[in-house]
């Protein structure tokens, strides 16, 4: 499909903005970020997501916290960090934005 890496560029796009919003209500563990995305079928691996979630608090808009599990090892508890509520609020900003430009934009067009 010629469409597809459009797709592929697009949601990579607003991966960072999803996984703020998912850690902006609470601490939360990275498989549950997950199953979050899966359900909002936006899917991400751990393989994207341990790089990403890396890079934001790099940035200094993640901290973590290794809590003990009682069905195995400690695990890491993201949550969002003043910065990054700093951050998110722009990025609401711009997304809706982007909405009400994009929406503009393909109101009206004909298809055939």
């Amino acid at each position: 499909m010629k469409a597809e890496n459009t797709q592929v560029q697009m949601r990579k796009g607003i991966l960072e903005y999803c996984i703020l919003s998912i850690i902006s209500r609470g601490e939360i563990y990275a498989s549950d970020i997950i199953r979050e995305m899966k359900e909002a079928e936006l899917l991400v691996v751990e393989g994207t997501l341990y790089p990403l979630l890396n890079r934001l608090r790099t940035n200094g808009w993640l901290s973590y916290e290794w809590k003990e599990s009682t069905s195995g090892p400690p695990r890491k508890y993201y949550s969002i960090t003043e910065e990054g509520k700093e951050v998110l609020n722009q990025l609401d900003r711009t997304w809706e934005a982007l909405v009400f430009a994009v929406e503009k934009s393909i109101k009206g067009r004909n298809i055939n």
